[in-house]
This record gives C-alpha cells, structure tokens and sequence, in this order.
C-alpha cells in the first residue's frame, strides 16, 4: 500500500500524526507548513490519562487525582486515581512529536514544494471556519506566584463561577502546581471576545476575594480563542483533520484526547488494509447535546454556574472523564440530563431546533 501523504499545517494534529508514522506502513507523510502560519505560542493542553495516552502522561508537568467545579453556593469535588487530569506544555510536546516525526522519516516542506508534488492524499490541519456570531471560548491564563501559601495542590479547579457574570458565562481554571504558584484563567463562553484588561482584572481580583492573595510575580501568560459548535472546514475541497476534521467536542473544546482518537481510529482502519481516512470522533447524540448546551448558554448564561455544579455533583470521577472524553453510554448521558434543572433545557431544546441550519456539511 505504497502512497504519499501531505498534511497541511504543523500544529497538535499534524504533529501527533507525524510521530507515529511508523505506524502507517508503506506510506510516506509530509508535514506542509503553511506560508503564513504563524509561530505556535505555548500554552497548557490538559487532558485526562484514559487508555492510549500513557506517553503524554509521562511527559506532562504535573498532574492531579481530584478535581472540582464550583459556584457561589455549591461545590462539586470528584475523584479519580486511575486516571487523573494532567497537563503539559504544547510546545514542549510539539518538539517531541517532531523529533518522533524525524526518526520515522518524516518530511517537513513548505507549500511550494507541496504544490510542486503529486501526493496520493491530502489532509487539512489549519483552523476551521467558525460561523458568524459563533460562541467563542476564550481565555487569559497568568501562571502565577503569590505573596503566601494559598493554593491545594492536590485539587485542579476546572471552574470556579464566582466571578463577574455580567457578560456572560465566566469563570476560573486553575492549575495549582504549590502552594504559591498556579496557573490562573479567566475563561468566557461567549460570542465576542473581551479586552485584555478584562481577564487581568478578574484574576487579580478573584485571588485577593476568593484567597486573600496578591500576585507577587507573574512568570508566564497564556492566551486563546477556541470555536465552538458545529465549524465549516478550513476548505471543504480537502478531507480535515484535528479540529479542521471535527476534533473539537462542540461545547467543552477539550480537543486533545479527541485527536487521539481521530488518529487511532484512522490508524486501526489502515492497518486492516483501509485507506487513510480520519473521521469525526464525537457520537451524533453527544453533538445534539452540546448543541443544546451551547443554546442555553448564549441565551440564558445565568444558568451555567447551576448547570455544570450540578452535573458535576451528579457524578462519580470516572463518570465525569467518560462523558467529557465522549464515552458515555446511553445511561450515563440519561443520568446527566436528570441532574439538570429542566426549564432551561425545555427552553434550549425548543431554541436549538428553530435556530439551527436545515443542513450542516459534515
């Protein structure tokens, strides 16, 4: 099954295809940088340990066991020794794959050399095009040192709601990795971004509220927008992979375990003497779901801080990874939608119907 690939883009999913190209037989693969592609600026990727990501886990920064969702007047607290959340810098991890890459012999060329070849398969890493009004999750992370001890080390905080709720749903992450430093984001779900001030302001003011602290000095910044719901590929005439390709679940943006799976998949099916094929790795109900979701979240965001306490308290540790990884079974999903307050949801089902388009190209 002798044959060329050609990836456009060199980002996450090209990067962790490209390390296991060993894996692809006969093939010979192709990372295309695109001629305009800017230069990846890290930031954290966090993701669970579940089976398949055992490499990555060796090679995070710091990992933990427990982890919660909190409001002003509830918290939820899971737990889950088998496989905890984990997180690791994306450059770092992008220079690992890329020294995999070279080991497996791996081409890296630019578009001119590309468009120059006769590749059997062409593949399309580069962003999705989100559509107009799109809801965004965007986010400011200062990883921090404080003036005293304040944080638990033992506890990722994946949200903490009481923050400013004013323009939308909003809350905290935060990566603790001692007692005085942690990373600290100011995370929005909304369809426009905010000022940079905006975040900056809300992390200062939720460690002096929240944990009587002031920064004492700031030793990194992160930043990012991440689409969400359903995305029109970055050009339609070439087959997408990674986010391009339909990793990113709808309403979490919880892309790296996804891409995993895409790959996997895509391997697994190769090696039973299929063609390289890379499909979307969210099940059909998980994707109404979110829909419904995202729905209730642009429209009524003052429900979110109920909505995802109350899921989160509604389930064991091991439960939350599975819905969050996309695999839940049909009596994990039902057991969610029980735990949510129904108005909101009646509401969103009904809006989500009326407002989405009569056709969407997968």
């Amino acid at each position: 099954m002798d044959s060329e690939v050609h990836v456009l883009g060199d980002g996450c999913a090209a990067m962790m295809l490209a390390a296991r190209a060993n894996e692809l037989g006969s093939t010979t693969l192709s990372i295309v940088r695109p001629d305009a592609a800017p230069e990846p600026k890290d930031h954290m990727l966090g993701f669970w340990a579940t089976p398949g990501l055992e490499s990555a886990a060796r090679n995070a920064r710091f990992s933990w066991s427990t982890w919660s969702v909190i409001s002003d007047d509830a918290k939820a607290e899971l737990v889950c020794e088998d496989q905890p959340y984990h997180v690791m810098h994306k450059t770092s991890f992008l220079e690992r794959c890329r020294a995999s890459a070279v080991s497996h012999g791996v081409r890296f060329i630019d578009e001119k050399t590309h468009a120059a070849g006769h590749p059997q398969s062409v593949f399309d890493t580069r962003p999705p095009r989100p559509p107009e009004n799109a809801m965004l999750q965007h986010f400011v992370g200062l990883e921090v040192e404080v003036d005293h001890p304040v944080f638990d080390v033992s506890t990722a905080v994946l949200m903490d709601f009481r923050v400013d709720q004013s323009q939308g749903m909003h809350f905290m992450y935060v990566l603790p990795f001692s007692t005085t430093t942690a990373l600290v984001e100011s995370t929005m779900f909304t369809p426009q971004t905010m000022p940079r001030e905006f975040y900056l302001e809300a992390i200062e003011a939720y460690l002096f509220t929240h944990h009587n602290a002031t920064i004492k000095s700031i030793l990194r910044e992160e930043q990012g927008v991440i689409p969400m719901g359903t995305l029109a590929p970055h050009d339609p005439a070439i087959p997408g992979l990674g986010a391009n390709g339909g990793a990113i679940r709808p309403a979490s943006g919880y892309t790296f375990a996804f891409i995993h799976q895409q790959i996997q998949s895509a391997l697994v099916r190769r090696q039973n003497g299929h063609g390289l094929k890379f499909k979307r790795p969210h099940k059909r109900v998980d994707v109404w779901m979110d829909g419904v979701l995202l729905t209730v979240l642009r429209h009524w965001p003052h429900y979110a801080p109920r909505l995802f306490t109350r899921m989160a308290q509604s389930l064991s540790g091991e439960e939350f990874i599975r819905f969050m990884t996309g695999k839940a079974s049909w009596r994990l999903r039902f057991k969610v939608m029980r735990a949510m307050p129904k108005v909101p949801f009646i509401r969103g089902v009904s809006k989500w119907m009326f407002s989405r388009p009569r056709r969407v190209v997968q």
